[in-house]
C-alpha cells in the first residue's frame, strides 16, 4: 500500500531507484527507475495490486528533458521569476528552472509521490523547490505565477484539453507558458511558436524508439 507518511514514501522512492543523471541533461541528478531496479520490473497491474499508482515520477520523460534542457541553456527564460513546474513528476524541469535563477518555483503533481521525490530530487541538486499536491485545474492559475512549465501533458485526450485549456488562460492572464513535447498524439499541431528541437535519448521500455524528437513550444 501507499506509505501514509512522507517518510515512508522518501523511503520507498531511495529504495526502488538509483540516483542517475538523464541524458540529456547531464547537470542534474534524480532518482530514476531503470533496469536494474525493484520498481523497474512491476507492470502497472502489479503496482495497482498492490496499492500504488503508475511510477512517472521515477522517470526522465522527453518532454521534460527538452523543456529542462531549455531552461538550462537560456536561462534568461525564468532567471528572477516565480514560476510552476505543472505536473511536475520528478520534479526535472522545476530544479532546472532554478539552476537557471527562477526566485521561486513550485512544483505541482496530484500523486502523493512526487512531494517526495521533488523532495529528494531538489536536495540531490542542492536547490529548493516548493510543491503543491492540489489539482491546479480546479481554477485558474495563480495570479502570482509568471512562468508556467509543461512537459510531457498530452499523452490522453480529456486531460489534455483540459490542460490546454488552463494554460491557454494562464497565457491570456499574462504568465509566460512553455510546453515540452515528444509528439505525443493529443498535442496541437497549430497555434503554438516552436522555441527549439531536440533530439532526446530514451529508452524502447518507454518509448517506440531509441531517441525521440521533442521540442519545446510557447503559447503565443
Amino acid at each position: 500500500m501507499i506509505p501514509a507518511t512522507l517518510d515512508g514514501r522518501r523511503d520507498f522512492i531511495v529504495a526502488n531507484t538509483r540516483l542517475q543523471r538523464p541524458p540529456h541533461t547531464p547537470e542534474i541528478q534524480l532518482h530514476l527507475a531503470d533496469e536494474i531496479t525493484p520498481i523497474w520490473t512491476l507492470t502497472e497491474e502489479a503496482l495497482a495490486e498492490i496499492g500504488l499508482p503508475p511510477p512517472f515520477w521515477a522517470f526522465a520523460w522527453a518532454g521534460g528533458q527538452a523543456l529542462a534542457r531549455y531552461l538550462i541553456d537560456t536561462p534568461r527564460t525564468v532567471a528572477g521569476k516565480r514560476v510552476i513546474d505543472f505536473a511536475s513528476g520528478s520534479g526535472l524541469v522545476g530544479i532546472a528552472a532554478k539552476l537557471a535563477g527562477a526566485a521561486d518555483v513550485l512544483c505541482a503533481d496530484i500523486d502523493a509521490y512526487c512531494e517526495a521525490a521533488v523532495a529528494l530530487n531538489a536536495e540531490a541538486n542542492a536547490v529548493a523547490c516548493g510543491f503543491t499536491g492540489a489539482d491546479l485545474l480546479d481554477a485558474p492559475a495563480p495570479a502570482w505565477a509568471e512562468v508556467i512549465l509543461a512537459g510531457d501533458i498530452c499523452y490522453e485526450k480529456p486531460l489534455a484539453e483540459r490542460v490546454l485549456a488552463w494554460l491557454a488562460a494562464a497565457r491570456a492572464a499574462g504568465a509566460t507558458v512553455l510546453i515540452g513535447d515528444p509528439g505525443r498524439s493529443y498535442f496541437p499541431r497549430s497555434g503554438l511558436t516552436r522555441l527549439a528541437e531536440y533530439q532526446v535519448p530514451t529508452t524502447r521500455e518507454l518509448e517506440d524508439m531509441a531517441v525521440k524528437r521533442t521540442s519545446v513550444w510557447a503559447l503565443p
